[in-house]
Order: C-alpha cells, then sequence, then structure tokens
C-alpha cells in the first residue's frame, strides 16, 4: 500500500482511538485481553480501511468494524469473552458531600448491561455514546426502525433485570 493511504490510516486512527479502546472496555475483562482485541481490531481496521469509501463518518465506519471484530472473536471462541466485571469499575469523584446513590445506580446498570446479548450490548453502547438511531443503524447494519424497536425491548429488559 501507498504512504499516503498508510499516513492517512495512522493519523485517522491516532484521532479515534478512544472508540477502539471503549469497545475493549466493553468486551474484555482485563489489561492482556483488551490489548489483544485492540491489536486484532487495529489490523482488521488495517484489512479493510481501502474498501473505506467515505460513504459514512470514519467513526461510524470504526465503530462497526470494532465491535464487529469483537462479537466475530466471541462467536469464534464459542465461549464468552469475560466483560468487565462492574465491581471493578472504579468511581473516583472528589467530592466534599459525596452521596453513593448514582454509584451504586450505576453499578446496578453495568450489571444489567452485562447480562445482555453482545448484539444488545452493542446496541447500548452506541446508545449511551449520544449515537442516533441513524447512526446506531449503519454502525451495526440494521435498519433505523430495527434500531429503535430493539432499543425499546432492550429498555424493557433492563426494566426488568432492574426491577424483578
Amino acid at each position: 500500500m501507498n504512504k499516503e493511504l498508510e499516513h492517512n490510516f495512522v493519523a485517522l486512527l491516532e484521532k479515534h482511538q478512544n472508540i477502539v479502546h471503549k469497545v475493549c472496555r466493553l468486551y474484555t475483562n482485563n489489561q492482556e485481553q483488551h490489548n489483544d482485541l485492540f491489536q486484532e481490531i487495529t489490523i482488521q481496521l488495517w484489512k479493510a480501511f481501502p474498501k473505506f469509501r467515505g460513504d459514512s463518518k470514519f467513526s461510524t465506519w470504526m465503530y462497526r468494524v470494532g465491535l464487529n471484530t469483537a462479537i466475530t472473536l466471541y462467536r469464534k471462541s464459542k465461549r464468552r469473552i469475560n466483560t468487565q466485571d462492574y465491581e471493578s469499575v472504579q468511581f473516583k469523584i472528589k467530592a466534599e458531600e459525596y452521596d453513593n446513590i448514582e454509584e451504586e445506580q450505576l453499578k446496578l446498570l453495568y450489571k444489567a448491561v452485562y447480562q445482555l446479548n453482545d448484539i444488545d450490548k452493542a446496541l447500548v453502547f452506541l446508545y449511551l455514546e449520544d449515537k442516533n438511531y441513524k447512526e446506531i443503524s449503519e454502525t451495526l447494519g440494521i435498519s433505523e426502525v430495527n434500531a429503535r424497536v430493539k432499543m425499546n425491548r432492550i429498555k424493557t429488559k433492563l426494566k426488568t433485570i432492574l426491577n424483578p
């Protein structure tokens, strides 16, 4: 591949690498797994980059490749890739009057989200990243209507998990 293509890829990857790290945090449980998944996603991005036509934003395309890579690895391994334990999430909030109710609610939400299947988990992740349904549908390769319907079903499922 030519140097210009390589330079463009590296620049875009450096600019948007937090997307890959977020996907890795969602689907891994420790730093070693995170690094392995980050490397695999980077390899898949590099392989697919010459075919990136710019029909969508680079970040949307990057989410799609990253999530598809993570989900594909999960399916190929035929075992669940360990996700981060919600207990290990450290909330470092400096405040004089700290009320841990919000932290406990976040822990419960993480615990509920981790019970979802990987596709639903990806949809929730993108929703919490403030992606609109058009971007979510492009990233996951589903229709916008399907994304909305799935999200409503997931919300109901999460409510059931959180309030049995």
